[in-house]
């Protein structure tokens, strides 16, 4: 594979703000401008991290982690950054609390184990087929992206750019979940 493509996939793709719905609804005060911010951070932090591993001939780091560990940075790192612009959401500070953001001052510490108040938040490679624990009525938003994996380089896969492609956030209720392909 060539070097020039390598070093082109360590930036991943700038987020197009003109592909956001500027009347999507979403609940809590959190605004477009909130999630563009916290995508545009995510793609600047991973262009850095990318950029760094490189000049020590470490894989990026799409390509170094196991799918479900990245997808987990992608969803973690959304988490912590939307509330630094969003001041009417916080991060669940309660261990492994769900769901992930909470109403600001709804909960003693902002920390709940679970609460069907705020936003349970989800990143994947896919558009459809996301997989949560509990049926339930909640409100949740997934970050889809496109990137490399480890397996690509094995099958020779071009280096590629991370990219966002999606942004998509509903309230569900129970009708929505599907329990092992059976509704």
């Amino acid at each position: 594979m060539s070097d020039d493509l390598e070093w082109a996939a360590c930036q991943p793709i700038p987020l197009q703000g003109s592909g956001f719905n500027p009347n999507a609804a979403i609940p809590y005060g959190c605004a477009v401008e909130h999630i563009q911010q916290a995508m545009t951070d995510f793609v600047g932090f991973l262009g850095f991290i990318n950029r760094q591993l490189s000049t020590q001939n470490i894989p990026r780091l799409e390509s170094l982690l196991m799918p479900a560990n990245f997808s987990s940075i992608v969803g973690e790192f959304v988490t912590a950054a939307i509330p630094k612009y969003c001041s009417t959401l916080v991060k669940n500070q309660y261990h492994n609390g769900h769901p992930d953001f909470l109403p600001a001052g709804k909960f003693p510490d902002d920390a709940v184990h679970h609460a069907h108040e705020g936003i349970e938040i989800k990143a994947s490679r896919y558009r459809q087929g996301w997989q949560g624990h509990n049926p339930e009525t909640i409100w949740l938003m997934v970050f889809v992206f496109d990137s490399n994996r480890p397996a690509d380089a094995i099958k020779r896969i071009e280096p590629k750019p991370f990219r966002f492609v999606l942004v998509a956030g509903a309230l569900l209720t129970l009708d929505d979940w599907l329990f092992q392909g059976v509704r």
